[in-house]
Order: structure tokens, then C-alpha cells, then sequence
């Protein structure tokens, strides 16, 4: 005989230890349509980012090889450190003020993990495997040729969204001609792909919905960033308790819950949202859609279980306007109103000077001393430049001497200049002197830097 069935101490788990497997049942009501139509837009530019042309590059490219970050025709390099610092508040800014405002939207609507499962795994769950009850029954065989069949179309899917990840990193032109390719002809490619691969089938196969309750850290950031105006999706106990069954001839005997279940049995998270504000819950408002029909049935007001907040559950009016929601968009509108003026006074070159990793100085057989320097410039622009190095000396006779007078240099990328500064022997203060470098473009850049070359010992100031 078998014994009493493990209590849940966690919607993904039995109090020992082992995996409560969630199969909910979809609720098609009014939000279960917006977020289908949501979600579906969000799958198309996901695939579409890479294939979407902005200034001659992806709308988004993390290039880890060229140590740049592009984003709807920006490029930020890691010399744009006030830059990146400046977008990364902005989006943690942004993040505050939806949570202020709208708690765990993004979870229930546009996070990858919550639009990739729901809208495209599990639908494929129902496909191959049937209702819920059939997909129980499954969980109990080992080997099923509907699930096995299933998990090979998984595999597949997998494969195809890896190779589509990728391309935010090296471009869907460079993915195409690797698929093309020979997989040893880019080992590391092949490398991430599987890699990618494997996780996202363990991720949508197995792990699913402990994913966000274990692994991601932003259902526990809630509990700093809501307040009690933020919106969540919440239970009214004051309309549905007590709850119970109906009893004929006394419909007043319990609350407007008639504990049915559905908003247990339709819960990606598998909570029960009865039970108060969960750090599970994703706020997807499948639990909304399951009980407005029953309420509609049974001739109650909508709205037992709804989009609210902590304050109007007690009883008082939400304010929107409080101090959190007047901070956030203010100090977001400073920096995104500051990171664009700087975009768009950014120089289109940047240029650096070093001093050569040789012999500080040498004396030349005029008796003049020729110091080593290297400049280092980047093209920022999206075309190629040809740069011009010379000299701008605050001292009199001293010249610069390059290996040629011009430097070609592609989009995007860099080089480094070799020169000379050479100056008169007796230029020199305690083996030092200032000197003056130019950085020209055919375009009409124009850069000077100063710099303090060495040389030999020289007189008193």
C-alpha cells in the first residue's frame, strides 16, 4: 500500500525534498489574450534584434571579442566607462520605477524565461501530451513515445534559439556562414551552441518554474523595491472569507470564494494566491482569468482576486503619486537626458599617447635626442578615416617624425602610430620636457594632447 502522500513546503517540492511536478491549466480570459499578443511580439524581435540593421550594425550586439556594446546604433567601448555607467543606472532606474509602479509586471509579461515557457513550451506540452490530468498520468511512466517525441522537438527548438543567441554576440551573418561551415572551423562557436543548447532544454524541460523561484534573483529584490501602493496581484479576504462550498437555501452562510481551486490548478507558479503575497508569484494574472468567469456564473462583482495593492486590500486608495514614483522618473530622465547629449557630442576618434616600451630616449648623430612615443587612435566613426599625426610643440625646433604621413584606419577599429619627438639636447630640464601631439582626420577631426617626453639631464629651470 502506498502511504500518505509528502506535504509541500514549496510549490516546486515535497516536504522530502522531491519535485512537485506543475501542470497548470490555462485560463483564456481577457489578460490571457493581451499577454498572448504581448508575448508573441516580444518572440519576433527577439529573433529579429540580430537581423535588424542600425548604422551599419545589429540593433544589439555584445561583440566580447571587440570589448563593445552596441545598442540601437550606439557603441559603447570599454573606454566609455561614464557611458556604461551612466546606462546602467538608467536601467536600474528603470527597474525601480516599473516595480514602484507595476511590481512584477515584467515577470508575468515580458520575461524571456515566462514567454519562451508558456507561450511556447507548454503549449507544446498540450500538443503532444494532452490536459493536465494526461500529463500527470505521463509523469508516472518513464519512457513514453509522446514525451519522447516531445522532448526531440524540444531539442530542436533548442538548438534553433541557441544558434539565434549567439548572433547577439558575433552577428547572424557570421552564425549563418558558420552553419554552413564545418563545426571545427569555429570550435568555440560549436562550444556555446551545445552549451546553450543543454541548458535550455534542462532549463524548459526540468527546471522551469524553479528557475524564477530558486535561480533568479529578482522575485527576492522585490522585497526591497515593492511598497504598499505597488501593484501585485492579490486575494480580497474580506469579500472571499470565509470560503466554502455553496449551501442551498443559505448563500450568505460563506464568502464570494467557493474554494473551486481553478485559481490554484491554472498557476504557473503553482501558489496558491489565496495565501497573501508569494515571492513565487510572477503577477501573470492566470488566477484573475480563472476566477472572473466563476464570479460571473455565481451573479458576484468581479474582482475578488485582481490587480491591487497592499493598500487597497486594507481598505485605503492607492495613491500613484508618492515618493518613489516622483524620485525614479526624475533621476531617469536626468541621466537618460544627459547620456544622449554626451552620445551625441561623443568625438569620433578616440586617441591616447604612450611612451614606448623601449629605450626612453636615443641620442641622434646631429647631437639632437629623439624620443619614442606610440599613438593609439580609434575609429569611432561608421566609416573608414585616414589620420594625420604631427607635432605642436610649445619649445621651438623640435619636430616629430613619423613612418608615413597618413594612417588608414577602418570602422570600428584602431591602430597605433609610432613617432618620434625630436628636440634639441639642451630642451631638456632634469631629463624632461613638455611637447605637443596632433591628431587630424580627413573628415575635420582634430585632437591635441600634451605629453612630457624624456631625455637626457639637462640644465636648471
Amino acid at each position: 500500500m502506498s502511504g500518505p502522500q509528502p506535504r509541500r513546503v514549496l510549490p516546486t517540492l515535497h516536504a522530502d525534498g522531491t519535485r512537485h511536478q506543475i501542470h497548470p491549466r490555462p485560463s483564456r480570459g481577457a489578460f490571457w489574450r493581451r499577454r498572448r499578443v504581448v508575448a508573441y511580439a516580444l518572440i519576433a524581435l527577439f529573433v529579429a534584434l540580430p537581423l535588424i540593421p542600425i548604422g551599419g550594425k545589429p540593433a544589439l550586439l555584445i561583440d566580447l571579442g571587440g570589448r563593445e556594446l552596441t545598442l540601437v546604433g550606439a557603441t559603447f567601448r570599454l573606454t566609455d566607462g561614464y557611458l556604461l555607467m551612466l546606462l546602467g543606472l538608467a536601467i536600474a532606474l528603470a527597474v525601480f520605477l516599473v516595480t514602484a509602479l507595476a511590481g512584477r509586471v515584467w515577470c508575468g509579461w515580458a520575461c524571456p524565461q515566462t514567454v519562451w515557457l508558456e507561450w511556447v513550451f507548454r503549449p507544446l506540452d498540450r500538443l503532444f501530451e494532452g490536459g493536465p490530468q494526461q500529463q500527470r498520468n505521463l509523469d508516472r511512466r518513464r519512457f513514453a513515445p509522446r514525451r519522447i517525441a516531445k522532448y526531440a522537438v524540444y531539442v530542436a527548438l533548442a538548438f534553433l534559439l541557441a544558434h539565434t543567441f549567439l548572433a547577439y554576440f558575433v552577428t547572424s551573418t557570421r552564425v549563418l556562414s558558420w552553419v554552413t561551415g564545418s563545426p571545427a572551423a569555429h570550435p568555440i562557436g560549436f562550444t556555446v551552441v551545445v552549451g546553450v543548447t543543454a541548458l535550455m532544454f534542462l532549463d524548459f524541460a526540468y527546471l522551469r518554474e524553479q528557475t524564477c523561484a530558486i535561480a533568479c534573483p529578482y522575485g527576492r529584490l522585490q522585497a526591497v523595491l515593492l511598497d504598499r501602493q505597488s501593484l501585485i496581484i492579490g486575494y480580497d479576504t474580506g469579500r472571499g472569507e470565509p470560503r466554502g462550498k455553496l449551501r442551498h437555501g443559505d448563500p450568505a452562510a460563506t464568502g464570494d470564494c467557493i474554494d473551486c481551486g481553478a485559481c490554484v490548478t491554472t498557476c504557473p507558479a503553482g501558489i496558491d494566491i489565496r495565501d497573501g503575497l508569494q515571492m513565487e508569484c510572477i503577477a501573470c494574472a492566470q488566477c484573475i482569468d480563472a476566477c472572473a468567469p466563476i464570479m460571473q456564473r455565481l451573479g458576484r462583482a468581479p474582482g475578488l482576486i485582481r490587480y491591487t495593492s497592499r493598500e487597497e486590500l486594507s481598505g485605503k486608495p492607492r495613491r500613484l503619486l508618492r515618493p518613489r514614483t516622483i524620485v525614479y522618473p526624475a533621476l531617469f530622465a536626468a541621466i537618460v537626458a544627459t547620456l544622449v547629449a554626451l552620445l551625441g557630442h561623443r568625438a569620433t576618434a578616440d586617441v591616447w599617447l604612450q611612451r614606448s616600451d623601449d629605450a626612453p630616449f636615443a641620442r641622434l648623430p646631429s647631437g639632437e635626442v629623439s624620443s619614442p612615443l606610440r599613438v593609439r587612435i580609434e575609429n569611432r566613426t561608421g566609416a573608414a578615416r585616414t589620420y594625420t599625426v604631427d607635432a605642436l610643440d610649445p619649445l621651438p625646433a623640435a619636430r616629430l617624425i613619423a613612418p608615413r604621413p597618413e594612417w588608414p584606419v577602418a570602422a570600428g577599429a584602431s591602430t597605433v602610430v609610432p613617432v618620434f619627438v625630436v628636440s634639441p639636447a639642451d630642451a631638456f630640464v632634469h631629463g624632461e620636457r613638455a611637447a605637443r601631439v596632433r591628431v587630424r582626420d580627413d573628415a575635420g577631426f582634430e585632437k591635441v594632447l600634451d605629453v612630457t617626453v624624456l631625455g637626457p639631464e639637462g640644465g636648471s629651470p
